[in-house]
């Protein structure tokens, strides 16, 4: 697990959350992992990071957000970065929401309620199918 914690430490997150709760326990844990991490609490605070970050690895989203929602906010981040990771994290397991991020590109997804470990292994496995020229 400590190389694992090691290659998160290597990248730059973003959590896109608007319990704040939720966002409040992943930012205190990623603070304590020693990650480099920023949060939004909707799809626009997101895109508005995105485009202000050109070094952003991954993004982990919500899809049920005010403003704009996850998927939107996934079309959106498609037409100008097709290739940037995108993790769903949500408490709906419905197919509709599935098949729709898979047109996006969006394969990977983690159930609430947010589980550190799957996130830590998802994370380096994703990191080890990359080509990562950083």
């Amino acid at each position: 697990m400590n190389a694992k914690i090691e290659e998160l430490k290597k990248i730059k997150l973003l959590f896109v959350e608007d319990e704040y709760d939720l966002i409040k326990i992943i930012s205190d844990t990623l603070t304590k992992l020693e990650a480099n991490f920023l949060t939004a609490q909707n799809g626009k605070e997101a895109l508005d990071l995105i485009d202000k970050n050109d070094d952003i690895d991954i993004v982990i989203t919500d899809i049920n957000m005010p403003i704009i929602n996850g998927l939107e906010m996934i079309e959106k981040i498609r037409e100008t970065n097709p290739t940037l990771p995108i993790i769903i994290m949500t408490a709906h397991t419905e197919s509709e929401y599935r098949q729709k991020a898979k047109m996006y590109g969006v394969e990977n997804y983690l159930l609430k309620p947010f589980d550190f470990i799957k996130f830590i292994d998802l994370i380096y496995s994703m990191k080890l199918g990359k080509n990562d020229d950083k």
